[in-house]
């Protein structure tokens, strides 16, 4: 059987602007000595075998060495409350990357999975602006940086960059407080991207 999602994502970490692990394919360093990261993913349609996920929020917390390549990532994932058990266990094999996409080849490089939590998960994409509430663990907003030189307005964009999307849309955290599966960490002002996301396996 197959799968299929497509929605929107954004993410905050605390390199600076224009994160270089997203950016080289994992293979430069980080900004610092620890990368920590949140990515949240908002499903507006999606069908794993014959469970429909349309609707759904995940998210995935990460604490990494500064090579991200090197792998021994800890890891922790939050599952939308709304979620019946059934689509709970189909986006859990989806991004856990049992059932391969785009997460089977960052899979090896988990070397602890903190767990998993099934809580309320308020998602908003407004514009340029990205905002995720995830229950007391998570608050964070992310804005697309506008560059005053540029007189299009469409913002920066990175391309080429293959994972969640080829074209990610850079920005900056306007408030990013993280304290989940004791990983504690506060990333205002550092490094965001943002983008609409379709995978399938």
């Amino acid at each position: 059987m197959t799968w299929r999602i497509e929605g929107t994502y954004f993410e905050n970490c605390n390199c600076n602007m224009v994160c270089p692990c997203s950016t080289s394919g994992l293979t430069a360093p980080a900004d610092y000595d620890r990368c920590h990261v949140l990515l949240a993913f908002h499903i507006g349609s999606g069908q794993v075998d014959d469970v429909d996920v349309s609707g759904l929020t995940v998210a995935v917390v990460a604490d990494t060495p500064q090579l991200m390549s090197e792998g021994n990532w800890r890891m922790g994932m939050f599952m939308d409350e709304t979620a019946s058990p059934e689509q709970a266990e189909a986006l859990g094999a989806v991004f856990s990357g049992q059932r391969g996409g785009p997460m089977e080849g960052l899979s090896p490089l988990v070397g602890e999975m903190l767990g998993m939590e099934v809580v309320r998960i308020d998602y908003v994409d407004d514009g340029r602006r990205h905002r995720v509430r995830i229950g007391d663990a998570v608050d964070m907003e992310v804005e697309d940086f506008v560059s005053p030189l540029d007189a299009t307005g469409k913002g920066i964009r990175v391309s080429g960059v293959g994972f969640p999307a080829d074209t990610l849309a850079a920005g900056v955290a306007t408030r990013s407080r993280v304290n989940a599966f004791g990983l504690v960490f506060e990333n205002e002002g550092k490094n965001a991207f943002s983008a609409p996301f379709s995978w399938a396996a």
